[in-house]
C-alpha cells in the first residue's frame, strides 16, 4: 500500500462525517474502521512513529558519512602579547617580549574511503602574522594546494562494516515501524471485543430482567389461583431482583469498556461508541510454509538475526585489528611564504610529509588475545541464541497457522450452539407457563442460553485475534493479496509537520 497515509486518512474522513451525523454523538463503529482510527490518533501509533524517526535519522547520518565534506575552520583573530624565555647563543636564557597579530584559515574537502577504510583531504589554507610594537611588520604563508591522506594499515575499516550493518539495522527499524502498527491493530481487536461483550452482557441482562418481571408477574397470578407453589414464587421474586443487580453492574462493566476504547482512539468523552459484531474474513486456510516463508521475508526478526551476527563479527573483526597498529600520514603540496599577499603563491615550493605510526605490543600477557577471545565466545553465543529464537518464532507461527485454521470450526460450533441455546430458552419460557417445566430448569436454559452468546463473541474475537497475529507477523495482508507497506518518507514528513 504505497499510499498508505492518504487511505488512513480517506477513512477518517468518512468516519468523522459519519459520526457529524448522529445528533445524539452515538457512532456505530465497525472493526475496520476502529483499527483506522487508532492506527491515525493512538499514542501508541505516535510512539511507533517516533521510533521510526530516530532510526532514520541515524541511516541519513551513516549514508551523509560517506559522503564527501567541505570544512572550513580558522583563527580569527589570535593576538598575543607577552615574554617568552629565550636561549641565547652562549646557553644563557633570556625573556623577550612577543608582540603579534596572527589570522589563519583553512578549507578542506574530506572524503572517507569505505573501501580501505581511510580517510583523504584536499585543502587550502592561508596564514596572515603581523608583527607589533617597533619594526612591525608583515607575512604570509600560503598553501595553495595539498592532499592528505591518512590510513590505518591492519586496524579494522569502520566504513565498511558499516555500509554493511547499517542498511540491514534500518530496514528492521521499517519492519518493526509497520509491526508496531500492527500491535496497534492487536490493541485495538482487544479493546474493541471487550465493549461488544460488554454490550452484549448489557443487552443479555436487560433482556434477563424483562422476562424476569414478566415471569414474576404471571406466577403472582398463578400462585393466586394454586398452580405454583409459594417457594416457586419467591424463586421468581428473587431471580427478578438478581436480574436487576447484575443490569447495575453490566452498566457499569460497559462504562468502563467504552471509556478504554474512546481513550486509546483519542475520541472525545461525549461519543458513545456502538460496535458493529464484525463478519468473519473470506475463508481460507492458511500454509505453514508459506506463512513461515513471509514471516522471514519481512518481519523485522530476520533483519534482527542478521545484524546481530554481523555485529558479532565486527566485534571480533575489531578485537583482531586491535592486537596492532600502523598508522600510514601522508601529506604532499606545495607552500609559498612573503611579506606580501600576492607573492606568498609565487616561487612555490614542494611541501611533503610522510609519516608511518605503529604500535605493536612486545609484551601484554595475553590481554589482547585475551579480547580476541572473548570476542570470539561472544559470537558463538549469539549464534547459539538466534538459532533457539529462530526454532521458537518457527514454533510460535505453527501454533498460530494452527489455532487459526482451527479457529473457524470452533466459531461455526459456537454459533450453532448460539442459535439451540436461544431456541431452548424461548421454548422453556413457553414450558414453563404452561407448568411442564420447573424454575430450576427455567434457570439452567437461561444460564445456557447466555453462556452461549458470550461464548460466540468469545470464538469470533479468538479469530480476528489469530487473524491479525498471523498478518503482524508476516506484514502481508491476506485479503488484499498484498505486502504491508507505508510510504515512509510521507511518514516522516508527516511527523516533522505535525510538530510545527
Amino acid at each position: 500500500m504505497k499510499k498508505y497515509i492518504l487511505f488512513l486518512a480517506f477513512i477518517s474522513l468518512i468516519t468523522s462525517a459519519l459520526y457529524a451525523e448522529n445528533n445524539n454523538n452515538t457512532n456505530k463503529l465497525t472493526l475496520k474502521e476502529a483499527i483506522t482510527l487508532a492506527q491515525l490518533q493512538s499514542v501508541d501509533a505516535a510512539v511507533a512513529l517516533n521510533e521510526l524517526k530516530t532510526a532514520y535519522w541515524e541511516y541519513r547520518t551513516h549514508k551523509a558519512d560517506q559522503l564527501p565534506e567541505i570544512n572550513f575552520t580558522g583563527t580569527i583573530p589570535s593576538y598575543n602579547n607577552n615574554y617568552g624565555k629565550y636561549q641565547q647563543s652562549d646557553g644563557s636564557y633570556t625573556y623577550v617580549q612577543n608582540n603579534w597579530l596572527g589570522i589563519n584559515g583553512k578549507i578542506s574537502v574530506d572524503q572517507n574511503i569505505a573501501l580501505t577504510g581511510g580517510k583523504i583531504s584536499l585543502n587550502t589554507s592561508l596564514d596572515f602574522n603581523r608583527q607589533l610594537g617597533k619594526g612591525a611588520f608583515n607575512e604570509y604563508m600560503s598553501i595553495p594546494f595539498g592532499i592528505t591522506l591518512v590510513q590505518p594499515v591492519f586496524g579494522v575499516n569502520n566504513h565498511k562494516w558499516g555500509r554493511r550493518i547499517e542498511p540491514v539495522r534500518y530496514k528492521e527499524a521499517k519492519a518493526a515501524y509497520i509491526e508496531s502498527v500492527e500491535e496497534v491493530t492487536l490493541a485495538t481487536i482487544s479493546y474493541f471485543f471487550s465493549l461488544l461483550q460488554a454490550m452484549e452482557n448489557l443487552a443479555i441482562s436487560n433482556q434477563n430482567l424483562e422476562n424476569a418481571n414478566k415471569l414474576y408477574d404471571i406466577a403472582v397470578a398463578k400462585r393466586k389461583i394454586g398452580h405454583i407453589s409459594e417457594n416457586e414464587l419467591m424463586q421468581l421474586e428473587l431471580s427478578a431482583l438478581q436480574a436487576k443487580g447484575i443490569v447495575t453492574e453490566a452498566q457499569s462493566n460497559l462504562n468502563a469498556r467504552m471509556f478504554q476504547l474512546r481513550s486509546f482512539l483519542a475520541l472525545s468523552e461525549q461519543d458513545i461508541i456502538e460496535p458493529v459484531v464484525p463478519e468473519l474474513a473470506p475463508s481460507f486456510r492458511m500454509d505453514y510454509n508459506a506463512i513461515l516463508e513471509k514471516a522471514h521475508e519481512n518481519n523485522s526478526f530476520a533483519q534482527n538475526i542478521v545484524r546481530r551476527q554481523l555485529e558479532a563479527d565486527y566485534a571480533v573483526a575489531s578485537a583482531k585489528g586491535n592486537q596492532r597498529s600502523i598508522n600510514l600520514f601522508a601529506s604532499i603540496g606545495y607552500t609559498g611564504k612573503d611579506i606580501t599577499f600576492d607573492k606568498a603563491y609565487d616561487n612555490l615550493r614542494g611541501n611533503q610529509i610522510v609519516e608511518i605510526g605503529l604500535s605493536v605490543p612486545i609484551l601484554d600477557w595475553g590481554k589482547r588475545k585475551g579480547k580476541v577471545k572473548v570476542a570470539e565466545s561472544n559470537r558463538e553465543v549469539i549464534l547459539s541464541r538466534t538459532k533457539q529464537e529462530q526454532m521458537n518464532f518457527n514454533q510460535n507461527i505453527f501454533l498460530l497457522v494452527e489455532n487459526f485454521n482451527n479457529q473457524a470450526g470452533q466459531l461455526d460450533i459456537a454459533g450453532q450452539a448460539d442459535k439451540i441455546a436461544e431456541k431452548r430458552y424461548h421454548t422453556s419460557i413457553e414450558t414453563f407457563m404452561i407448568g411442564r417445566i420447573n424454575i430450576l430448569d427455567l434457570n439452567d436454559a437461561q444460564k445456557s442460553k447466555d453462556e452461549a452468546k458470550i461464548k460466540y463473541i468469545q470464538e469470533l474475537y479468538k479469530y480476528w485475534n489469530y487473524f491479525y497475529n498471523i498478518r503482524s507477523i508476516t506484514l502481508y495482508d491476506f485479503i488484499a493479496d498484498t505486502n504491508l507497506d507505508a510510504d515512509f518518507e510521507a511518514l516522516l514528513e508527516q511527523g516533522s509537520k505535525s510538530r510545527q
